[in-house]
């Protein structure tokens, strides 16, 4: 049958009650998601849902992977299966806080490297799967943390422990879910978001919580540099350690996880020992730059990194002028980013950077620091109090020595009180 009715001077009419458009076709069903049409806040909840289980994943299957490869083995004989997930379950509630308690001993001390990976994969999971919205954020943080508390109860962990599993579950999910919608592509931007905010707070102050942020990441790229060189520096102690073990492939790659769940917390060491407190690996140790207390080590590769005796002297005693340098590039962010109203504006940024520097610090440190076992191994860290403090004094003093020379009315202030003050000057 003709699409076209007839014709009327050679000119073809087209049907209109014929015609139909693309809307008038019905819509395919097979590519449909079931969540069409749900509430927004179910798309939160599946994303928490999905970065639960597979960090979760990340650190549980190679704890089973080693269980099948040793399953042979007969002094495994007796161990099942379920207890490799037991491993990996205690691990991933360590990231977020929950103590880990291996027959008699406790593990306070929580790897960081594990943190950082839920943090991601939350982030990873809102950014793919989620919402940009509160109900759909609420809902994924609420999800999450019903999570981490309920592995907690299953595994039988009790008191003030599930209070720990609540507030680690609640805090990685808020800042990684909440990162990973802000990336995506129907969000407001951050700033968009605090300007009501950052709005009503005096220039001097959004510029130093700025400074704030920038001298923590400086701070910890400096770490993480000399990190770098500890490594490489005992590179020969860390080789001796791993081939004392006598590992195969398998318990290789699990001893290999287990320090890359670490290592960021040796980066946190490196800080500690920059401000020149320096750090602890058991009761009785000090790692700091004017002298090593050293003492029996765990036969774990890592700390073959840590610095010996022979590295003390006198230019390691001047290791926490890299605080001051990193203060300097700080107030150099300063006095770029700020116009001041009043004399003290450029003063008052610095040391908004420094305290914001100090609270960063000391949070790190302290997350870094805890106990790998009983006894003497109960003390592993630094204290973050004094890391921080002596951090942001670093900072305090790098920044004003370059901010307040540039600033042009504390200048014009100085000069007219030395010029008052010479007035007065009986002589």
């Amino acid at each position: 049958m003709s699409a076209t009715g007839p014709r009327t001077g050679g000119t073809p009419v087209v049907d209109r009650r014929r015609r139909r458009t693309l809307s008038d076709e019905p819509t395919p069903t097979f590519f449909t998601s079931a969540l069409d049409g749900a509430p927004r806040w179910v798309a939160g909840l599946l994303s928490a849902l999905q970065a639960a289980l597979l960090s979760f994943l990340v650190l549980t299957l190679p704890a089973v992977a080693a269980y099948v490869a040793t399953s042979a083995d007969p002094s495994n004989s007796g161990v099942g299966w379920f207890r490799s997930v037991g491993v990996g379950s205690a691990l991933w509630l360590l990231g977020h806080g929950v103590p880990a308690h291996v027959g008699p001993v406790v593990v306070t001390l929580v790897p960081l490297g594990v943190t950082l990976i839920a943090l991601f994969v939350c982030y990873a999971s809102a950014r793919r799967s989620g919402l940009a919205t509160w109900s759909s954020y609420a809902a994924g943080v609420g999800a999450y943390t019903l999570v981490t508390v309920l592995l907690a109860v299953v595994t039988g962990v009790v008191g003030v422990d599930l209070l720990r599993a609540f507030v680690g579950g609640a805090l990685v999910s808020a800042t990684g879910l909440g990162a990973g919608l802000l990336a995506r592509p129907e969000s407001p931007s951050l700033r968009a978001i605090t300007r009501p905010v950052w709005s009503r707070c005096p220039a001097p102050l959004r510029t130093g919580a700025a400074g704030a942020l920038v001298a923590s990441a400086a701070l910890v790229t400096v770490a993480a540099l000399v990190t770098a060189l500890w490594v490489l520096a005992g590179r020969a102690t860390i080789g001796d350690v791993v081939r004392g073990l006598g590992l195969d492939a398998v318990g290789g790659v699990v001893l290999a996880v287990a320090e890359l769940a670490y290592l960021p917390n040796l980066v946190m060491w490196a800080l500690a020992w920059l401000t020149g407190a320096g750090f602890a690996v058991g009761a009785g140790t000090h790692f700091a730059p004017d002298g090593v207390v050293g003492g029996a080590l765990p036969a774990v590769p890592m700390l073959g990194a840590l610095p010996s005796a022979d590295v003390v002297g006198p230019a390691t005693s001047l290791v926490p002028l890299v605080l001051v340098g990193v203060g300097a590039f700080v107030g150099l962010y300063v006095h770029r980013r700020l116009t001041p109203q009043r004399w003290w504006d450029s003063a008052l940024a610095c040391v908004v950077s420094a305290l914001g520097a100090a609270l960063v610090v000391t949070l790190l440190v302290t997350l870094a620091s805890g106990g790998i076992g009983p006894d003497r191994l109960a003390d592993v860290g630094a204290q973050g109090g004094i890391v921080g403090l002596l951090a942001g004094a670093g900072v305090l003093v790098g920044s004003l020595v370059v901010a307040l020379p540039g600033d042009s009315l504390l200048r014009a202030e100085t000069a007219r009180a030395l010029r008052a003050l010479v007035r007065r000057d009986p002589s």
